[in-house]
């Protein structure tokens, strides 16, 4: 993903962050140093699924030619530092029933205009059947629970 260390806070300084959301078929946890093998695993094997998902088609994300699991955890150790200094939020989605990683949410300001949030998210090709209730749930979810003025994120 993008490096977005430069980006102002994305939410107020007393607001509490949700650590999980649970839906029918996955659920959210901040993604972090633990998800390296199963992370890296996850979208590895779905290269071309994901940049044919809304909001990943027109990016270098993932790149075609993969990379090492060493630079996918330097990754996942800045999206952890942007979490902790809440100037974006990146969710790991997990299986449940079980536990497999099957993708990821990224919640950023904007380029364009920091005041809104730029989401996007993937599923391993794997569970492209949980793109759509992923989309859905998460947009729910930013509308009730998050402070956010504007939401941007490619509809399904």
């Amino acid at each position: 993903m993008t490096d977005h260390t430069a980006a102002p806070a994305l939410v107020p300084a007393d607001f509490t962050v949700p650590l999980e959301l649970l839906a029918e078929g996955f659920r959210l946890e901040p993604l972090g140093e633990r998800h390296n093998e199963a992370d890296h695993a996850a979208w590895s094997g779905s290269i071309d699924h994901i940049r044919a998902t809304p909001g990943f088609e027109h990016g270098h994300w993932p790149p075609v030619e993969g990379m090492p699991l060493d630079r996918n955890l330097a990754d996942l150790r800045r999206h952890a530092a942007d979490f902790t200094a809440r100037k974006g939020f990146t969710y790991s989605v997990r299986e449940v029933p079980g536990d497999a990683v099957i993708g990821c949410v990224y919640i950023y300001p904007d380029r364009e205009e920091p005041t809104a949030a730029k989401v996007s998210s993937w599923v391993s090709a794997d569970r492209a059947g949980l793109d759509a209730p992923l989309h859905r749930a998460v947009s729910a979810w930013l509308a009730a629970d998050w402070p956010l003025r504007e939401v941007r994120y490619a509809p399904r």
